[in-house]
């Protein structure tokens, strides 16, 4: 088991730079203003050879423990209790402020080791802030820049202290070959690769399956994700926006490994205005991006907004599969008829992702998340899945005979055969002549009976039209 080192301090000290620097990626959302980190964030953490678990945490102050501030404490603590390391960092330009001295108060009584650090001691006003630190009581500052990463060497000295042997000594940039190194058994990858002609997928064995929860504010994205865990791990409440940070969790589901991603939420456009929410949205995006399945949570009370479908077809064009999920159906009077009626509207509205399952749930209530999660590995599934070029040709023949492609200029289009060059998401090419003149209609009319004859629902479908050289062309 890793090291878990937990950032604590209050508001603004640069906890969240801190993160980002010992994970050598912008994950945490930074900017100046004070309290923008609100859930906990782990990611892998290293320095030099080490190697940890690292937590951001959001800045400690004193509120009303009902108040949005005083939930965001309460998740600082329970990732104080959580953790085997502490780093305390306080604002050495500022030097030592009375709200520092109750909270070094409470990580001192946790009883865990703790390491201070006197961050943005840069320059001497920052040197005269770290020596004021000893007031503390929480032993010797560690003059630090998580800004420019001044003072590594002595975290790494504060830190090796407590680190387990396993901990050490693995200066393998690449984590498998580090895993490789320590005598695990290699991942073993499906033997279909991309350019295999069977029926089958290439999903790689064991590996957790990336679903990001997506969604419009106050949809119930992380009320869902809490209730799947079993446990209060993102803060939640009435306010809309609460989330900011992409948050990934770990989950298994009936021996599944799962990474659960949960996001800000997406308003339109033209209503994000501040800096801050446009973070928080590009860094929903981009956690999109990294995911394998995107569940689109809707407000089952007013669903299939314009906003939804603008979401789902970002989905789409990122080429994710998708499963909708309509939240809050505990709140729907005559549930049988509305569930027809909107999956009527999802095949009309979204046709790029026909059939996509919609799956009624209650994230307060825990009713739906089996089914969901069914729903979710079915089109995970069919996204991985493989077609081979005999099964495919025939059914292109067939296609062809009941609609033929329409002539050009007196010159019948001809389509010689169909194959797949890639899954995740599905990609197939058709071969033949002046392809490049064949209407959006027909590719619709391919498309669509490539979904219906191979049971393609819920994952986009990607093709490319190939035209073979003209022999008689002297050009």
């Amino acid at each position: 088991m890793s090291l878990v080192v937990a950032i604590v301090g209050r508001p603004n000290v640069g906890k969240s730079t801190l993160f980002n620097r010992l994970v050598g990626k912008r994950l945490a959302l930074v900017d100046d203003r004070p309290g923008v980190t609100r859930d906990r964030r782990e990611a892998e953490g290293k320095l030099a050879d080490l190697r940890f678990r690292i937590v951001d945490t959001a800045g400690l102050e004193e509120a009303d423990p009902d108040s949005l501030a005083g939930r965001m404490r309460a998740q600082t603590e329970r990732a104080i209790g959580d953790a085997h390391v502490i780093v305390f960092v306080m604002d050495a330009r500022t030097g030592v402020l009375p709200a520092d001295k109750p909270f070094a108060e409470l990580v001192r009584r946790s009883g865990k080791p703790v390491i201070l650090l006197a961050n943005k001691a840069e320059g001497r006003e920052g040197m005269q802030g770290a020596y004021d630190a000893w007031e503390l009581g929480l032993g010797e500052p560690v003059a630090f820049s998580a800004e420019h990463g001044e003072g590594l060497g002595e975290l790494y000295d504060a830190l090796v202290t407590h680190m387990p042997p396993e901990a050490a000594g693995d200066a393998f940039e690449d984590p498998e070959e580090a895993d490789l190194a320590r005598g695990a058994a290699p991942v073993e990858l499906d033997p279909l690769d991309e350019e295999s002609d069977e029926d089958g997928d290439a999903t790689p064995v064991g590996k957790p399956v990336q679903i990001a929860i997506i969604g419009r504010p106050n949809a119930g994205k992380s009320t869902l994700i809490n209730r799947m865990l079993g446990e209060d791990r993102l803060l939640v409440g009435p306010e809309a926006g609460i989330t900011r940070d992409a948050i990934t969790v770990p989950w298994e589901w009936r021996g599944k490994s799962v990474k659960l991603i949960d996001t800000a939420g997406m308003r339109r456009r033209a209503r994000v205005q501040e800096k801050l929410e446009k973070l928080s949205v590009s860094d929903g995006l981009r956690a999109m991006r990294f995911a394998e399945v995107v569940v689109v949570l809707l407000d089952a009370t007013i669903p299939f907004e314009k906003q939804d479908l603008t979401i789902v077809d970002l989905v789409e064009r990122e080429g994710r599969a998708v499963v909708i999920g309509l939240n809050k159906w505990d709140l729907v009077a005559d549930q049988p008829k509305l569930l027809g009626e909107l999956r009527e509207k999802a095949t009309r509205l979204l046709p790029q992702v026909k059939n996509a399952p919609v799956v009624p749930l209650s994230g307060l209530a825990g009713n739906g998340i089996d089914k969901l999660m069914e729903a979710v590995f079915s089109v995970y599934a069919t996204w991985n899945r493989r077609i081979s070029t005999a099964k495919l040709n025939r059914w292109l023949g067939d296609a062809i005979s009941a609609n033929p492609p329409p002539a050009v200029s007196g010159r019948r289009i001809k389509i010689r055969y169909c194959t797949q060059v890639k899954a995740r998401p599905p990609h197939f090419s058709f071969f033949g002549n002046q392809l490049h003149a064949l209407p959006k209609s027909y590719t619709r009319y391919l498309v669509n009976s490539l979904r219906d004859n191979f049971d393609l629902p819920g994952v986009p479908i990607r093709y490319s039209l190939r035209v073979g050289k003209n022999p008689f062309d002297k050009g």
